[in-house]
């Protein structure tokens, strides 16, 4: 099949290209001009790297020609920037998507996978683990962004046929993670403890997230190719929480050594608890994350010493 990956060259984006390309899919992903396609990927004979900006209606619509199959994985803001300016996030991420669909009714496309955020559109969680059918009442432009282009899918769905699946993905962590971006506890964690740098903890290190390595993350987008079954939106994470002091100790104890700590006082978008249900992608997509924390931990602790975490 032909696939595009809009921010195909990104964390999630890359080891995703990675496993279609492995599966003998031919793969195209869109990314900026700025963004440097991870070695893993970069010289595959069936990969083609498109250079543009999610902003350009023209080129993305480019980026569609010849294409079956869409992930979209695109995102311009994060919670707390998303916060610091709400317009910025409509504008570059909800109605850009709005336009994407728009692009993609009028070719043959045979279904859009958008990547949502489990950890921002439900909110403070009534109960966990969280199932989809949980009221979704997000504290964040971003979690807000993310659930507005959920229900435009489904209005496209119904007006024009647009076929989708939505994966609400926990928190990601491997190999090519940007750490610089300031996105994703165990990388930033990880590389500050490798460079003997002290660990800023938002709060008193209690919050609690689920945790998942981005290799399992990938064969689960991967399943939604061939998915022909009825649910539209899936949970995808281990299904268990860890909080911040936890993950310090994980470190501590693949690095062999202790870790300095500096808790700053706690940010008011961050819910005290986040652990998924997965039930429903183990029963209907037949998935289930086959990585332990400590080996992803362990895999992605070495990257990081092998790489010095240069940008992806």
């Amino acid at each position: 099949m032909n696939i595009v990956i809009l921010g195909g060259a990104g964390f999630i984006g890359t080891h995703l290209a990675s496993a279609l390309l492995q599966l003998g899919h031919v793969v195209r992903i869109f990314d900026r001009a700025s963004t440097h396609v991870p070695s893993l990927i970069a010289h595959h004979p069936r990969l083609d790297h498109v250079e543009g900006d999610i902003l350009n209606l023209d080129e993305v619509e480019s980026a569609l020609d010849d294409m079956e199959f869409v992930y979209h994985l695109v995102s311009t803001t994060l919670p707390k920037s998303s916060n610091d300016n709400p317009e910025y996030d409509i504008e570059t991420n909800l109605v850009v998507s709005v336009r994407l669909l728009e692009a993609a009714r009028r070719r043959d496309i045979r279904r859009i996978v958008f990547l949502s955020s489990g950890g921002t559109v439900y909110g403070v969680p009534d109960h966990v683990p969280i199932p989809e059918s949980h009221p979704c009442n997000p504290i964040s432009s971003y979690g807000i962004v993310k659930l507005a282009i959920e229900k435009y899918l489904h209005l496209y769905r119904v007006l024009h046929g647009l076929d989708s699946c939505t994966v609400r993905l926990s928190n990601p962590f491997g190999e090519y993670q940007r750490i610089q971006s300031a996105q994703g506890a165990v990388g930033v964690f990880l590389h500050r403890a490798i460079r003997k740098q002290s660990i800023e903890i938002w709060g008193d290190g209690s919050v609690t997230r689920d945790y998942v390595y981005v290799g399992d993350v990938a064969e689960a987008l991967v399943k939604m190719i061939d998915y022909q079954g009825r649910q539209k939106i899936f949970n995808i994470g281990s299904g268990a929480g860890m909080n911040l002091n936890e993950i310090i100790e994980q470190i501590e104890k693949v690095l062999g050594e202790s870790v300095s700590r500096v808790y700053k006082p706690a940010r008011r978008f961050d819910v005290p608890t986040n652990v998924l249900d997965i039930s429903l992608a183990q029963s209907e997509l037949d998935w289930s994350p086959r990585t332990t924390f400590p080996e992803g931990l362990a895999r992605t602790a070495a990257w990081i010493a092998s790489t010095d975490v240069r940008p992806g």
